[in-house]
């Protein structure tokens, strides 16, 4: 059983196939295709596999690194996505932290937020900083919300209620609602996807998440169906930002834990070469 490792690059597609047995390895490098980067994938396993003489059956398993979603985000091409956040918190992404990356610069200019002020609506609730519901979700104001977005054309939403990381119960009451008028809209809750305190750094990776979800869905299904097509039948598993390795449904879940990917692979290899070789001050 052979295992293989695939890393989809803005540039280029690398990789590699690995036969445990014997330690012998294939290489291989194609162009990425940015309008589809399943289809360059593909043709790198047809290619990579063909050298090998091995068909895709005898497969055990399939590592996959991106930058997929971080490039989604840096180049602005994730979906159109609204946020609804607890009432009088709207501005929470225009306001961040108050920090400046040049303390200097009067005239700094950060970057916009992947939600524009005006697909940010409110919804009627307050959970206090131990959890506990003083003001009770109003559903009619998520409806009126959820509404308002899908009219103003969005595919995903985000929910970023306060202290939903102490408890999760308005949140999820939101997605119910959120669901019974839009079904087919992407939802992102905080509580799920950084369940951290602190307003801005909550809110704004929940946004992120929401963004990319929609692209990398398309993406991932594409790429699962090309690989079945293939003859590859097994989980796929793709790296996470800390190089660590998850399954394609819990990716689908939450991509933004797959923005360093593909740094983190590089990181991840360069630490076992240093093992390997014996080397503890290695710069990757």
């Amino acid at each position: 059983m052979y295992e293989l490792g695939i890393d989809i690059g803005g540039t280029f597609t690398d990789l590699v196939l690995l036969d445990p047995a014997t330690g012998r390895s294939w290489f291989e490098k194609v162009l990425t295709t940015p309008a589809d980067p399943s289809a360059g994938a593909l043709l790198g396993i047809r290619k990579i596999l063909g050298a090998a003489g091995v068909k895709a059956e005898a497969l055990r398993r399939i590592v996959h690194g991106t930058t997929l979603v971080i490039n989604a985000i840096i180049e602005r091409k994730g979906c159109r996505t609204g946020l609804i956040t607890t009432e009088g918190f709207g501005d929470v992404l225009e306001m961040r932290r108050g920090r400046r990356f040049d303390m200097d610069d009067l005239l700094i200019e950060v970057p916009a937020p992947l939600v524009p002020r005006s697909l940010v609506r409110e919804a009627r609730e307050r959970m206090s900083k131990d959890g506990v519901a003083f003001v009770p979700i109003d559903d009619r104001s998520v409806t009126a919300a959820t509404r308002s977005l899908v009219d103003a054309g969005v595919e995903s939403i985000a929910i970023c209620f306060l202290h939903s990381y102490r408890n999760a119960d308005h949140e999820k009451r939101a997605r119910v609602l959120v669901k019974q008028i839009a079904p087919d809209v992407h939802v992102s809750l905080s509580s799920d996807v950084a369940p951290d305190i602190r307003e801005y750094e909550r809110a704004s990776t929940t946004v992120a998440n929401a963004y990319t979800q929609p692209v990398f869905e398309r993406y991932l299904s594409a790429f699962g169906r090309s690989l079945s097509e293939a003859g590859y039948q097994r989980q796929l598993y793709l790296m996470t930002s800390d190089a660590g390795l998850t399954t394609s449904d819990l990716a689908l879940r939450a991509p933004v834990r797959l923005m360093e990917s593909g740094p983190a692979g590089g990181c991840a290899a360069a630490r076992h070469v240093g093992s390997v070789a014996e080397r503890d001050g290695l710069i990757a």
